[in-house]
């Protein structure tokens, strides 16, 4: 390789810009060549009754392996079956209810061609997602997806670039499709996904994270807010909730209201914790998802907040969320 000599910052961006230029530009022309193909595709991936099975060699095996995990994680079950290695044993796991995906820029790898071959006697249906429409590897499947690239995004129209981003959102197309006319769900995505930070934001309760018990800081409308101090700064909350005789929520006094009450008045400690406290609070329910929670703490209105009190129907406090604790369950 000969390196080219010095380049300017504008050169480098312009190298950058040209590639997604390109890139994008053989998208849209593959989006024009849906047809009954992608219909039938679909259509055969709903009625598949075992698993979708992946394949592809070398930058198309990446493509298989990607739209394998996505399918999976999106309700589907899939397996990634190398071309090479099925003819020694992985076979084993094919059956004639499967719908088996082939991906081929060219559509004619040997390896690729001959494990369709071989499936097609198990009675699977086959799919071919390739850049040749008249292909061996077309040929031999059920049902064919075009993927027609005119060049690479490289300047040698060599590299696979443009034909595998292609091939992926061609893959991607499958997986949306699916996933919409099976009526994935949130909480699907949720179930599949427990341990990510999606997966957490979508099943995360305000519940499992708010101080409750001897955690939660009350105290009563009828003390002073010299009283009330003990409470707020023993739990250690930033706030105490306030109750009136029939244990009902009737405001909260954070530490910016007690800053305010001293500056305002010499007596501020004698003086009624009523005279402090936010008579309007904003309430939550345990049930509600706490990336939700969190959204109200920094998008309220009136300004962002620390603190949200969590009460039931009859506005009786059950515990107290901190931002903290949202933010420490990784949810951010």
């Amino acid at each position: 390789m000969n390196r080219s000599g010095p380049v300017t910052d504008q050169q480098i961006l312009a190298l950058g810009r040209d590639t997604f230029d390109q890139e994008v530009a053989g998208l849209q022309a593959v989006a024009t060549t849906l047809d009954t193909g992608f219909v039938a595709a679909v259509r055969a991936l709903l009625d598949c009754e075992e698993r979708v099975l992946v394949t592809g060699l070398g930058k198309s095996g990446n493509v298989a392996r990607k739209l394998a995990a996505s399918f999976t994680s999106t309700g589907t079950p899939s397996h990634f079956i190398h071309p090479v290695e099925a003819a020694h044993g992985d076979l084993g796991i094919v059956r004639s209810s499967d719908v088996l995906i082939a991906i081929s820029r060219s559509g004619n790898n040997p390896e690729v061609t001959s494990l369709v071959q071989t499936c097609r006697h198990f009675q699977v249906t086959a799919i071919a997602l390739t850049g040749a429409a008249d292909s061996e590897l077309a040929r031999a499947c059920d049902i064919v997806l075009p993927v027609p690239v005119e060049r690479e995004a490289d300047p040698l129209n060599l590299a696979p670039t443009t034909s595998a981003t292609a091939a992926m959102v061609m893959g991607d197309a499958l997986v949306v499709a699916l996933l919409t006319l099976k009526g994935f769900t949130r909480d699907d995505f949720a179930t599949f996904h427990p341990s990510g930070v999606l997966g957490r934001s979508l099943l995360m309760r305000v519940g499992e994270l708010m101080h409750s018990g001897d955690e939660l800081p009350v105290v009563t409308s009828d003390m002073t807010l010299r009283e009330s101090l003990p409470e707020i700064v023993g739990k250690r909350l930033g706030g105490t909730c306030v109750v009136d005789a029939e244990g009902k929520l009737a405001g909260v006094c954070v530490d910016g209201d007690v800053k305010r009450v001293l500056l305002e008045h010499e007596d501020a400690l004698d003086r009624p914790i009523t005279e402090s406290m936010n008579a309007r609070p904003t309430t939550i329910g345990p049930e509600m998802l706490a990336a939700r929670a969190l959204r109200l703490m920094e998008e309220r209105e009136a300004g962002p907040i620390t603190l949200l009190i969590v009460a039931d129907e009859e506005r009786r406090p059950l515990g107290l969320l901190h931002i903290h604790d949202v933010l420490r369950a990784g949810l951010l």
